[in-house]
């Protein structure tokens, strides 16, 4: 039982990170629009928390982090690592910053997020890869988050003063 809910929690790591994200801005209340809010804490959490845990994994447990997505183990795993952390440290300080900084972090993370979409579905057409880190609800989650990052990037732009963009 024990196991089984530790196994459960960390395969669903991106999926519970997501929830509290939204649960976190919901129950927050400050002067700040609701799209500034939902978007800071789905970069510091959804992405930024999600993108650590990610980068450590395919650095530390290669094999784990492979055999999930349905992958072999490749010297690659280590580049992505290296990026995944990188661009969870980037989102993770963009928490504090202004929307500017969050607009440039939002970028990243919607180009970097449409390749491993495409990516993904690539797999599971092309070498029939349906494993659940390829192609499942880390795939959904990964769509969802490019779509809405950018439109909660386009209402805080609409919706904050100038004087907070920078």
């Amino acid at each position: 039982m024990i196991a089984a809910t530790i196994q459960f929690v960390l395969s669903n790591i991106p999926s519970i990170l997501f929830v509290l994200a939204i649960v976190i801005a919901f129950m927050r209340s400050n002067p700040q629009p609701a799209s500034y809010r939902y978007l800071s804490w789905l970069l510091l959490v959804a992405v930024g928390a999600n993108m650590l845990w990610a980068g450590l994994f395919h650095l530390f447990l290669p094999k784990i982090a492979a055999a999930f997505i349905g992958w072999q183990v490749s010297p690659f795993q280590f580049e992505i690592g290296v990026a995944d952390t990188a661009m969870g440290v980037v989102a993770v300080v963009s928490f504090w910053r202004g929307l500017e900084y969050k607009a440039a972090v939002v970028l990243y993370v919607v180009l970097f997020y449409i390749g491993v979409a495409v990516g993904h579905v690539r797999e599971a057409v092309t070498a029939d890869n349906f494993s659940p880190g390829n192609f499942g609800m880390l795939l959904l989650l990964t769509v969802v988050q490019i779509v809405l990052l950018t439109w909660l990037l386009m209402r805080a732009r609409r919706e904050m003063p100038a004087a907070a963009h920078g």
